[in-house]
């Protein structure tokens, strides 16, 4: 590479700042009319217009204090400076009733080049999730209670969310639309739970790792290799959670397996442990091991584990760091599959429209991942969370992506570095 890693990095992040600078002020004209309408008086502070200049504690708004501190200009500034942006209560289409809930989201997103990591159609508009779910959840507060949920989700994730586990087309693993569209449904279970113990019996998604399938758990639009390569994303089982006390909370339970539906693909524990260091700290230790894989096509059993840091470093800023290990072997003894990788997140939010982020990965695939390779990658990902209504979310971003090793495979073409923008939209329902 003619231009060194650091110095791409540092033209990255200089970029982004450049980008969330001007999306702000590309904005500035939609605000300012979000807040035409509000009464922005020198009275009682209206949410996001809050007086900022100290001429405005006395004397009239009429009098000029609009270009000081009150009214319009005050709550745009207040806004920008990371006061309330004042979203209000979300639409649902469903709402809830006798402690059932509904609802769902849309996620359409397009990116420049392909990243094996769910976006794997570049340079296309595609529908990544159009996803569906009923939800009963239960509350023990009042002693014994009874819930459970059910997904339902169409569009291009979908290959990657079906219980793969088995190539049998058992479940939803045949749910498949051409190459690339399917149907899945990745939870389908029941819980039930009295006091502190609570028990989930079904299909479900994994404890394991900070990433999720879901679009609106994620701050990013695109995904780690960590959790793409070296994690489940379902279980099927059962898994009881236990809150020791205000601060600990236990995990423990019995799976058939990774990835896969009603059909017994192996014998695993799944458990963990999360707990409230301080008040800004929390990690958690979620554990599978045992048989992942035990049918015709494959066979695998091992260990794995991942730990979560999460800590808050002020009211606004957070910081995840995530490290998993992954070490398994096939049915004659050898390894199968064996990785290490460490996720670094530094997440800030100015307010509840704007977010910005970063993240850094180094996944290294030891054997048996990433088409084969043993290789390091690195991943440098920025971001933008804006959300226009309580309904939407926008995430743009600017990853950057590099191989030390062999690069067969991993990024689009081969390259042994990738640059890739990516963006997408999340309505909620």
């Amino acid at each position: 590479m003619k231009i060194s890693k650091l110095a791409m990095l540092a033209m990255m992040v200089c970029g982004v700042n450049a980008g969330i600078s001007s999306n702000v002020r590309a904005n500035e004209i939609d605000l300012v009319s979000y807040c035409a309408d509000k009464n922005c008086d020198c009275g009682e502070p209206v949410c996001g217009c809050e007086p900022i200049a100290p001429s405005c504690d006395t004397g009239s708004c009429d009098s000029g204090c609009d270009s000081l501190g009150c009214g319009v200009g005050s709550e745009v500034r207040s806004i920008l400076a990371g006061g309330d942006c004042c979203l209000g209560d979300p639409w649902t289409l469903f709402g809830e009733s006798n402690g059932w809930s509904a609802g769902g989201w849309l996620q359409l997103g397009y990116h420049s080049d392909a990243l094996p990591l769910f976006n794997s159609r570049p340079d296309e508009l595609q529908l990544h999730q159009a996803w569906l779910y009923a939800e009963k959840a239960i509350d023990t507060s009042g002693g014994f209670d009874i819930g459970g949920r059910i997904d339902y989700l169409y569009g291009t994730d979908s290959q990657d969310t079906q219980a793969f586990g088995i190539n049998n087309d058992h479940w939803d693993n045949g749910w498949d639309r051409g190459s690339d569209y399917g149907h899945a449904m990745p939870q389908l279970y029941m819980e039930a739970g009295y006091g502190d113990l609570s028990v989930k019996v079904g299909h479900f998604y994994t404890i394991i790792g900070h990433e999720v399938v879901q679009a609106t758990g994620n701050f990013f639009y695109s995904h780690s290799y960590t959790m793409y390569h070296s994690e489940p994303f379902t279980h099927t089982g059962a898994l009881a959670t236990y809150n020791v006390n205000d601060n600990v909370t236990a995990y423990g339970g019995y799976v058939m397996g990774w990835n896969s539906g009603f059909e017994d693909n192996g014998d695993a524990f799944l458990g963990g442990l999360s707990v409230d260091l301080t008040e800004d700290l929390t990690v958690t230790y979620a554990t599978t091991g045992g048989v992942f894989a035990n049918n015709l096509a494959a066979y695998e059993r091992g260990y794995m584990h991942s730990i979560v840091a999460d800590l808050a470093l002020s009211d606004k800023l957070q910081y995840i760091f995530q490290s998993d290990v992954l070490d398994t072997e096939d049915r004659a003894g050898a390894t199968a599959r064996e990785s290490f990788d460490i996720n670094q997140y530094l997440i800030y939010k100015v307010n509840d429209c704007w977010s910005y982020g970063t993240r850094f990965e180094w996944y290294d695939a030891k054997s048996g991942l990433l088409a084969g390779n043993k290789a390091d990658v690195y991943a440098l990902t920025a971001g933008v969370n804006y959300k226009p209504h309580s309904n939407v979310t926008i995430r743009p971003e600017l990853r950057y992506d590099w191989v030390e090793g062999n690069p067969a495979g991993i990024l689009e073409n081969n390259d042994d570095d990738q640059w890739t923008f990516g963006i997408d939209s999340v309505f909620t329902f």
